[in-house]
């Protein structure tokens, strides 16, 4: 294969297209990776927040993906415990739907057939006389409790991003692909920055094709490859309301419908319900929570909470569009979660490598695997590695993120127990490489509110290409949920600021090498 500026060329900067550039870019392979939005504007961002095998899934006999998914678990927290952590989840008994039985035969199974080792195992739940049957209607009396893990998913996504590009990754963020073609045995890709308009051309051996639920598209317009359709886009929704219970576990709820809804502590004081599962036709990027779906959600949740959730106590809502792999399932919450990797180009021509589903309790295995078409596409076999390898800040064991707290607060008592505690599950380890040797609030720079302050937003542009008050808010944290019109207006205003101030590209050279 003739040379060329990159090996791996990934579109796409959501879990997988992260965790493709990272894999590939630690066993040496030269690597670039475009993402014409913000890392995990898309899909990555808009899950559940959960690092799970997927009970449901059992019914509908996906065997193979829920034993990968629940061996992930621990191979995940373990390598981020300052992002994830375990959580127990508390599954009411509704007599009217799945029997008892059948319930503690799924439970049996995902207790087993993934390798559990430290997560504690399901036990029944006497809901009359423990304080977990309290915020529920009495006719409740028993449930199950067992375990799974939550995930800040949109800084799991980063920190792979951030790994790639310290492993030599090239992270180009605001930049789209727009046009890919084939040229003397490599592909010719044409490149346009969204911030300033400029163009410019690479060539790669590969691209890898991990454009979430733009990935038809791509092919089509952008490769020139393939118009067919390959996903099936699949709408999921989310309404946030203030806290509904004052324990640290999970509620999963059985709805008449088949599906299920999750009622998940949520940033301290709220709670996350969702999700919702309808197909949808049009734009990923437009995609918005319909009042059906609030109205469903409110009323789903009612069905267990001794109280009404009623909609105007809703403070925030999201949605997002899954690719999930055209199989032809008959409804929407019944398609593979499953992902499906297919190769385009035979003979000599130039491959694209596309990838199609999947869900980010199984993007490391899945860049595993896209790792072994990379290697027959390019000729050369290279050991994993990630499975054991921590993701930035983590380096830490998955029993000592208290300790770890601990000593944040000894050496930076000005933080307060609560911005401790965010800061610490953000940046883990990390968080001593921003603070440095800050010695109170005032070293901090400008106060923006909520605690966020001029050093940590320089950090997250530095190191963590954010661009925008969005960027900072609702990707790198979730701080949006409680601050004001104005003070958002402020902290974008001061972003366009520092973007604009001399210097602003040497700035920025921590998040990798120019193309």
């Amino acid at each position: 294969m003739p040379p060329a500026d990159f090996d791996v060329f990934v579109i796409g900067g959501g879990i997988n297209g992260c965790g493709v550039a990272r894999d590939a870019a630690g066993r040496g392979y030269s690597v670039a990776l475009c993402e014409m939005n913000d890392l995990a504007s898309g899909t990555s961002s808009w899950s559940t927040k959960l690092i799970h095998g997927g009970l449901r899934y059992l019914e509908y006999y996906e065997f193979r993906l829920v034993r990968e998914a629940l061996a992930e678990r621990e191979v995940l927290w373990a390598s981020a415990p300052h992002i994830i952590r375990p959580l127990r989840f508390v599954l009411p008994h509704h007599k009217a739907l799945r029997p008892a039985w059948l319930l503690r035969l799924g439970l049996f199974l995902y207790d087993h057939i993934g390798g559990r080792k430290k997560l504690p195992a399901t036990r029944t739940l006497d809901l009359v006389h423990d304080d977990l049957g309290k915020p529920l209607k009495p006719l409740f009396s028993r449930g199950f409790e067992y375990s799974d893990c939550w995930v800040d998913d949109a800084r799991l996504v980063v920190l792979n991003a951030r790994d790639a590009a310290d492993r030599g990754a090239v992270i180009k963020t605001r930049t789209k692909c727009t046009r890919a073609r084939r040229e003397a045995g490599v592909w010719r890709i044409t490149l346009h920055d969204d911030l300033t308009g400029a163009e410019q051309s690479v060539t790669a051996r590969l691209i890898v094709n991990a454009s979430g639920p733009w990935v038809d598209e791509v092919l089509g317009a952008s490769l020139g490859s393939n118009a067919a359709k390959n996903v099936r886009l699949v709408q999921g929704s989310h309404i946030v309301v203030p806290k509904l219970f004052q324990h640290d576990r999970c509620y999963i709820f059985q709805n008449a419908d088949n599906r299920i809804i999750f009622a998940i502590p949520y940033e301290q004081d709220f709670t996350l319900i969702g999700t919702t599962d309808q197909d949808y036709r049009g734009d990923p990027g437009a995609v918005a929570i319909t009042p059906g779906e609030i109205d469903y959600l409110c009323r789903a949740a009612g069905e267990y909470f001794s109280r009404p959730i009623r909609q105007e106590e809703v403070v925030w809502t999201y949605s997002g569009v899954r690719p999930l792999y055209d199989d032809g399932a008959s409804t929407a919450q019944e398609a593979t979660r499953d992902y499906v990797l297919r190769r385009d180009g035979e003979g000599d021509a130039a491959p694209v490598l596309n990838i199609f589903g999947g869900k980010i309790t199984t993007y490391r295995r899945l860049a595993e695997a896209m790792l072994e078409l990379i290697e027959q596409a390019l000729g050369e076999r290279r050991p994993s590695w990630t499975k054991s390898a921590h993701l930035p800040g983590g380096d830490f064991p998955v029993e000592g993120f208290d300790r770890l707290l601990l000593d944040v607060r000894t050496k930076y008592p000005f933080l307060g127990d609560a911005r401790s505690l965010r800061m610490t599950r953000a940046y883990g380890t990390k968080l001593s490489d921003m603070l440095d040797d800050a010695c109170s609030n005032a070293d901090l720079g400008q106060d923006f509110g909520c605690g966020l302050t001029g050093r940590e937003v320089d950090y997250l542009m530095t190191h963590e290409w954010a661009r925008s008050a969005d960027d900072v808010l609702w990707r790198r944290s979730k701080l949006g949920i409680r601050m004001s019109a104005e003070q958002i207006e402020n902290l974008d205003h001061w972003i366009r600021a520092r973007r604009a101030s001399p210097g602003a590209d040497a700035r920025t050279a921590s998040a990798g090498p120019n193309v």
